[in-house]
């Protein structure tokens, strides 16, 4: 007999859906700029920084780096008020690696956010090299007052293309901190990318079943996009970058999908890039018929997350 999982009629657990669970109506994400920096930027591990990362630190729809916290939290939420008349917040730090920099100015940030109206959550973006144990600890205390999840860039678990696309740490710094941070019960959501180069659809899949069995709360699986004045430009121009077509993204997502338990929050299922940046892949730009291809095939072939889960 076929099983009709679904939530909210998704054949996925949607990040909508438990925002909706947890907070009891809509919740919209205002993703900010805190001016950091990174320090596979600066020079400390590289200055090129990773190959597909754009010049905003894939903080390309976050607020102005110019303005104060307050005033990108305002502008933003002026601009969404245009669409949704109510609802609560959460203050997403998401340009660049957003716990880089020194205590004092990570939690007047941090404080700043939280005092906006309305904000009822804190979403940090970093990477897994810049969790000091001082960092930690602030985290651990913002984790005690308000809901709190970090995202960390891992990508893919394969050291030979993290190599590739210089993301300038090896998995077990990543193993490391999802336990740190999960020792101190901060929930965790991990960015992973498809279509990496010279990655095949076993390596993309393998970093998924990697993912569903740790401690994690929720994933991000982005496309990858070639941006303009990124170092990823230099591989396309010699030959070397294929790109994923709409077709075969969608079946393997719709595959990754039924591999993660039901219990992880699946934030996006392909990524943003601005139009005036991008250069590859065109088709990825139409994001709506993206995300309605994958319902449809999930729900023509009774597919669901964690179909296809196995605890180890």
């Amino acid at each position: 007999m076929e099983q009709n999982i679904e939530w909210n009629g998704k054949k996925y657990y949607n990040l909508n859906s438990f925002l909706r669970e947890k907070f009891g109506q809509k919740v919209f994400k205002i993703s900010l700029d805190g001016g950091f920096s990174c320090p596979n930027r600066d020079g400390t591990i590289s200055s090129l920084g990773c190959i597909f990362c754009s010049e905003r630190g894939s903080g390309d729809f976050s607020g102005n780096r110019k303005d104060s916290i307050t005033k990108q939290f305002t502008d933003m939420k002026k601009m969404m008020n245009k669409k949704w008349k109510d609802g609560k917040y959460i203050a997403y730090f998401q340009a660049y690696t957003n716990t880089y920099g020194k205590i004092k100015t990570l939690k007047a940030l941090y404080d700043e956010a939280l005092m906006q109206d309305d904000v009822v959550a804190l979403a940090i973006a970093t990477r897994p090299d810049c969790l000091s144990d001082q960092v930690l600890d602030l985290l651990e205390e913002y984790n005690k007052k308000t809901y709190l999840w970090v995202e960390l860039g891992l990508q893919t678990i394969n050291d030979n293309t993290a190599e590739i696309i210089n993301r300038g740490y090896k998995l077990k710094v990543f193993e490391d901190s999802l336990d740190k941070l999960r020792s101190r019960g901060i929930d965790v959501v991990v960015h992973t990318i498809f279509g990496l180069p010279g990655e095949s659809k076993e390596d993309m899949l393998n970093t998924i079943d990697y993912v569903a069995h740790k401690d994690i709360k929720g994933i991000k699986i982005h496309l990858l996009h070639l941006l303009k004045n990124t170092p990823l430009v230099s591989l396309h121009e010699k030959g070397e970058l294929t790109f994923l077509g709409q077709q075969e993204y969608t079946d393997i997502i719709c595959e990754a999908i039924t591999r993660l338990p039901p219990e992880i929050v699946i934030h996006r299922l392909t990524g943003d890039a601005p139009s005036e940046l991008l250069i590859e892949p065109k088709w990825s730009l139409k994001k709506w018929e993206v995300l309605n291809e994958i319902d449809y095939k999930l729900s023509k072939n009774n597919l669901y997350q964690g179909l296809y889960f196995h605890t180890n």
